[in-house]
């Protein structure tokens, strides 16, 4: 039997009625499709250039799955090691690093670089977002602190993430700068930026509410589930921090027919206020995880190489 015959997509479930069986249920089966080989006419073929594999990290109470790109035939630049760079994939409740090998994988390639994408806790009844946020940012610090095992240079650092996952990569910039570890770089594309009561606030949401798709259903089902109640939303919330100064440079990247463009122009606006440098690049037509679907956004190719410009002026020696 045939992959494409074996591993179908699920029909989208409605979010605003789901139970956490059905989550559960509905969880496993996408991510078996974005896993496979049956969806990369939609998420695009990785690489050839680089090697991907997956690996465990042991972290303290658990083993956390990273799925690792580097370039398939090269050393070191100049015997220090690649440039790193952690990657958090979309999706709050449902996602996999492996939906992303197109993008993680031509940057390894590219760069090169080593790409660290960290299967993060997804969101759930006991799993908060608080848990994600710690998933990313304990794996920066564990393969700094194993650099030479990974084959890396701590000195050129960057974390970019995409959705939810930016996010996190936007809160372990804050943590990184806090720790006094400097990260050169950090990329975030169409960032949930609040997760707080003004989440729903923006015009864009109420413009992008239900179509290209049913994003408010889904939004809502992302807040209840990222923070339990009683859990303090602005602490995961980067745009509500109370410092966004001395981070490392920013590119915001914002497709415009998405419910939650305004939170990525919002957070920039924020930066730039702190005097962190930030751009800020908008794809109009271009819809909410874009960039992990070339086989059907036509932006997609050009918004990778705008990140690879970015991150190869940012972690050059």
């Amino acid at each position: 039997m045939s992959e494409l015959a074996a591993v179908t997509r699920p029909p989208e479930p409605d979010f605003a009625a789901i139970t956490t069986e059905e989550l559960l249920v509905y969880r496993d089966a996408e991510n078996r499709f974005r896993a496979s080989g049956a969806a990369r006419a939609i998420l695009g073929e990785p690489d050839p250039a680089a090697a991907i594999e997956w690996r465990k990290i042991a972290l303290p109470g658990r083993d956390l799955p990273v799925r690792v790109c580097r370039p398939a035939r090269a050393g070191d630049e100049a015997g220090t090691g690649l440039p790193l760079v952690v990657h958090v994939h979309g999706g709050g409740f449902v996602g996999t690093a492996a939906q992303c090998d197109w993008t993680n994988s031509h940057v390894a390639a590219r760069l090169p670089a080593v790409v660290v994408s960290v299967e993060h806790r997804l969101l759930a009844p006991g799993s908060s977002l608080a848990d994600a946020a710690d998933d990313g940012w304990d794996v920066l610090r564990h393969v700094l602190r194993q650099g030479a095992q990974w084959g890396v240079d701590p000195a050129r650092v960057a974390v970019f993430g995409e959705s939810c996952g930016a996010l996190i990569s936007a809160l372990a910039a804050v943590r990184a700068r806090d720790a006094g570890l400097e990260l050169k770089a950090q990329v975030l594309v169409n960032p949930v930026a609040d997760v707080t009561e003004t989440m729903f606030d923006c015009p864009s949401i109420a413009e992008y509410a239900y179509s290209p798709s049913r994003a408010l259903p889904l939004l809502r089902l992302f807040q209840r589930l990222a923070v339990p109640l009683g859990a303090d939303a602005g602490a995961v919330s980067p745009l509500y921090a109370d410092d966004l100064s001395g981070l490392a440079p920013a590119l915001v990247v914002v497709p415009t027919q998405d419910a939650v463009a305004d939170h990525g122009r919002c957070y920039a606006e924020r930066l730039r206020e702190a005097g962190t440098s930030v751009r800020l690049t908008e794809y109009p037509g271009a819809k909410h995880a874009f960039l992990t679907l070339p086989g059907v956004e036509p932006q997609a190719e050009a918004a990778q190489t705008e990140i690879l410009a970015f991150l190869r002026a940012a972690l050059a020696t």
